[in-house]
């Protein structure tokens, strides 16, 4: 597969993506209240100068007092960026904004980029020695060999922080983490197996010391570059950094050196082992090949001569992924959460042992949505986590932190480390969590979705997303030239871009829609020439059409309409579900919650009957969705003080439900602190809620509306829907003007959601 082919956008969405709608991927966000002249007085002058006093006394204090311990810098200067050569300091700036976001998204770690215009080391050296002090941690990226390898050791011994060359080390952990596995898979010892590295550059080195530094016997190392076997005696093309990799050995070519070989390990180029090599190393070899993008021979050429290897390559289209991502993430986590001075073999050799006990571990639902839903089970084929595995921020970190603490480098010593593992849980980010299980549960059973106002740019954009991205099949509505004019526009090419379109006018199943439809609406009014042009011209009838009709899985729209007005389009075709309540649900993630808001779209003044079935409907979705649904019915009232008309229909929904005997939890009347701020119970122990509310249930439409646009337009949250419940078909409703992503969003959540008759 070509790059092209593996693309799952375009050159001008990738740039539209890093430009809009603000350039860049990071920014700024005080942690501090700067509302009144006193916030200011204590943020600056006069108040800032008691911690500056306070630090100056003792220099352990900036950690307490400033954003120190959780702040890493991404340092480069371009020399060696990701498979594109030294193409300067400010080209890499986006490489380094993007692992600075890696770091928050999978660690919760601050994190900004600096770029050095420099490619002398001296010179790279004296600038982060003189800025090292502001940070807890140093990652060093894309800055090529051999000068790498003297920068971090230099660095290592100026600053009193970790200092890491993720290039070098973060491949060398998890390669190490497959290797402890592998062996375990095949009986073999780390102190007795034979291993072959092709290409010793800075992973390579660093993976060499790493392996022998967990027990690998120096002499049963080779390593081979360009030029053949560094050979202790060899000259030609050596530094000390190979040289110290050097052994006494006959053998002087790659192909030499594989025969009989229980590990190959390549960091070289595409192309470079051959199935001949393969086919010489010893039984049940272990291959990791992780060049980039192409690896130095595909998982089919060696299974093909060798079906007892164990393979692993940089790739997420295959097995037993090499990715960077499973460690320096939670090695700084763990590194910064003891106060650590470095990071040594000892924390390194750690993560890889905890990543290689983690793989062991069953895999949860997450994991498999990771790997398109594929039934994982430690063995040949899962040797190493999915980097989406939640487990990862509260599994590994704790042993990084506890290697610090047993070779002295920790500051500060963790007592209650399954307090610390609690607290690491809490870091997760619950908008990456909760897309990503959705993601994940789609590409298991993907589906065929109809995106009705396929003629518009950011629909055919998302429409290429979803299908592209493994979620199924995607169907665009509309008329063809005008389709693939828009899709020139946005950057792709309509003979290539695979995208199915149905022109409602001209579809040879047009007269069978309209029959269909006229059935269910003759006798509302409507003649069956009013029906044909709803067909016609009407794109929702015609992708509604194609859902009832089961020709597709479920429809999007909304982009050029109102909710209301696309709602009751949809509704002259689709039933509700039986028992179901149709209502719009929000999902509102912030940073340590989920919630559900409803309902926010269709019943503007519920009485108590409606409020009741609207809190079964979303008790009943939120459950789909994987959670314990926990309804709090929200009131400007708390249970009966103040009284008035709205508290009272709640107060009857309430006792309603005690009637009913629900199986989820509820309570009400109460206002949102009350339901979601554990400290403001108290007051009331007589509360049924075992934990803060996930769905709150509000008196009115126009209460959910504002309180979630507010929410939206305030900013520190992600807004998902509202999602559609309540129909017999999987249909979504877009917001007004919706993005790419909130399209692409919707799109998964009609995929996802799909209503128990759709599947039977």
């Amino acid at each position: 597969m070509s790059d092209a082919e593996r693309k799952t956008f375009t050159d001008a969405e990738a740039l539209a993506f890093h430009r809009h709608p603000q350039p860049g991927k990071l920014a700024v966000t005080p942690t501090k209240p700067m509302a009144t002249q006193r916030d200011l007085s204590l943020a600056y002058s006069p108040g800032v100068a008691v911690p500056v006093h306070a630090i100056a006394a003792d220099p352990d204090a900036a950690y307490d007092y400033t954003s120190k311990g959780n702040l890493v810098a991404v340092i480069s200067n371009g020399t060696a960026i990701l498979g594109l050569g030294d193409l300067g300091a400010l080209a890499s700036k986006p490489v380094m904004e993007g692992k600075s976001v890696l770091f928050k998204r999978f660690a919760d770690v601050d994190s900004i980029d600096i770029e050095v215009s420099t490619k002398d080391a001296d010179e790279i050296i004296t600038v982060v020695k003189n800025i090292g002090v502001t940070f807890g941690g140093i990652n060093l990226e894309d800055i090529k060999s051999p000068e790498c390898f003297r920068i971090e050791t230099e660095l290592q011994e100026l600053l009193d922080i970790p200092v890491f060359h993720d290039d070098q080390h973060g491949t060398a952990i998890i390669c190490a983490a497959g290797l402890i596995n592998a062996c375990h898979i095949t009986g073999k010892n780390l102190a007795d197996i034979k291993v072959v590295l092709n290409g010793p550059g800075a992973a390579g080195i660093a993976s060499m010391d790493l392996i022998k530094a967990m027990g690998v016997r120096p002499e049963n190392v080779i390593a081979c570059d360009s030029k053949g076997v560094l050979y202790r005696g060899r000259t030609d093309g050596m530094n000390q950094w190979k040289s110290a990799h050097a052994v006494d050995t006959d053998k002087r070519t790659l192909a030499e050196a594989v025969q009989g070989a229980d590990v190959l390990l390549g960091l070289s180029a595409k192309g470079a082992f051959t199935p001949e090599m393969i086919a010489s190393m010893a039984p049940n070899p272990v291959i990791f090949a992780m060049a980039n993008p192409d690896p130095e021979i595909t998982p089919e050429d060696v299974h093909r001569v060798r079906p007892d290897a164990i393979m692993g390559t940089g790739r997420s289209d295959y097995p037993n992924q090499v990715n960077n991502v499973l460690g320096f993430p939670y090695i700084f986590r763990g590194a910064l959460d003891v106060r650590a001075r470095r990071v040594n073999h000892e924390m390194k050799i750690a993560c890889a042992q905890a990543l290689a006990m983690l793989a062991r571990e069953d895999v949860p639902d997450e994991v498999a949505a990771a790997y398109h839903g594929r039934q994982l089970k430690f063995g040949p084929d899962y040797i190493i986590p999915s980097a989406f595995d939640p487990r990862l921020i509260w599994y590994v970190p704790p042993f990084v932190a506890q290697a610090a603490m047993d070779t002295g480098v920790a500051r500060r010593p963790i007592a209650d480390m399954d307090a610390y593992r609690q607290s690491l849980a809490q870091r997760l980010d619950p908008t990456a969590g909760f897309l990503q299980k959705i993601a994940g549960s789609v590409l298991a059973k993907p589906k065929r979705i109809v995106f009705a106002e396929g003629e518009e740019p950011s629909v055919i954009r998302a429409a290429y997303a979803f299908q592209t991205g493994g979620y199924g099949k995607a169907i665009l509505c509309g008329r063809e030239n005008l389709v693939h004019e828009n899709m020139r526009l946005v950057g792709l090419d309509p003979d290539t871009a695979g995208l199915e379109i149905h022109n409602a006018r001209l579809s040879d199943r047009n007269p069978d829609y309209v029959d269909a439809l006229y059935a269910r609406l003759q006798r509302q009014g409507y003649l069956k020439r009013d029906v044909q042009r709803l067909i016609n011209q009407d794109r929702n009838s015609f992708a509604a059409s194609m859902v009832t009709m089961g020709e597709a899985d479920g429809m999007v729209t909304g982009v050029t309409r109102s909710f209301d007005q696309a709602l009751d389009e949809v509704l002259r075709v689709v039933d509700p579900a039986p028992g179901g309540r149709i209502m719009g649900m929000s999902v509102v993630l912030a940073k340590g919650r989920t919630i559900f808001v409803a309902d926010t779209n269709v019943t503007e003044l519920p009485d108590a009957d409606e409020l009741v079935e609207i809190a079964c409907e979303a008790a009943s979705a939120v459950t789909r969705l994987g959670f314990k649904p926990r309804v709090a019915f929200m009131s400007y009232s708390t249970f009966g003080n103040p009284m008035g008309e709205r508290s009272d229909k709640v107060r009857q929904a309430v006792a309603t439900l005690d009637e009913m005997g629900v199986e989820f939890e509820y309570e009400g009347e109460m206002p949102p602190e009350l339901a979601l701020d554990p400290e403001k119970r108290l007051a009331y122990p007589f509360m049924r809620l075992t934990d803060s509310a996930n769905i709150l249930i509000m008196p009115a439409i126009h209460a959910a509306s504002i309180s979630t646009k507010l929410v939206q337009s305030l900013g520190g949250a992600t807004v998902i829907g509202p999602v559609l419940l309540g129909l017999s078909k999987s249909v979504q409703i877009c917001p007004l003007g919706a993005s790419v992503s909130k399209i692409l969003n919707m799109a998964m959540m009609a995929a996802y959601d799909q209503p128990v008759e759709a599947e039977e």
